[in-house]
């Protein structure tokens, strides 16, 4: 059975993105080299679902940031051709979140990587995401892109651990309870 997780970043207001999806911040803070546990969390994952925002955002990164396959949920996108030093590693598709975790299931994918905040939001409704792990950054952003937009409904999640960083990062893990 296919899985769903999230491995991401906030401001500690909430933002994991500028209004205009800039992500610089990310960029600007000392994180005196530690491992937040990115790479081990990658070693388990098959594939990556993300948005076309965040496909935007790590377009222009040559090399190409993962060796994995990246699937990109876009209307605007799937219409076009994936870019030629991308192709076999991206795919552009104008799918659900489920029929999305379907086609990679069906690829073999059991652990999936789902980022970009609008795609986050609706794989979580669509109850398709198993865990979560947010990192907060000790910065505040006053507005921007939230994480979690409004939600129909409770999602009750299970605290699994937390860890603070000499950076002032703090990440926790949570389970999302069904």
């Amino acid at each position: 059975m296919i899985t769903g997780h999230i491995f991401i970043a906030t401001s500690v207001d909430g933002f994991i993105a500028r209004e205009n999806g800039n992500i610089d911040w990310l960029h600007e803070i000392d994180t005196k080299n530690e491992d937040h546990g990115y790479v081990q969390f990658m070693q388990n994952i098959d594939a990556i679902i993300m948005g076309r925002g965040t496909f935007e955002t790590l377009s222009a990164i040559r090399p190409w940031v993962y060796d994995i396959p990246v699937l990109v949920l876009s209307k605007t996108l799937a219409d076009q051709s994936t870019p030629t030093d991308l192709i076999g590693k991206v795919r552009f598709v104008n799918k659900t979140p489920k029929e999305a975790m379907a086609l990679l299931e069906n690829e073999g994918c059991r652990r999936v990587y789902v980022d970009g905040g609008r795609v986050v939001q609706s794989f979580i409704y669509d109850a398709l995401i198993t865990d979560l792990i947010i990192t907060q950054i000790p910065l505040l952003l006053g507005n921007g892109r939230r994480l979690f937009g409004d939600i129909p409904n409770d999602i009750f999640l299970q605290h699994q651990k937390t860890k603070t960083f000499p950076s002032g990062f703090v990440q926790s893990k949570y389970i999302i309870k069904r």
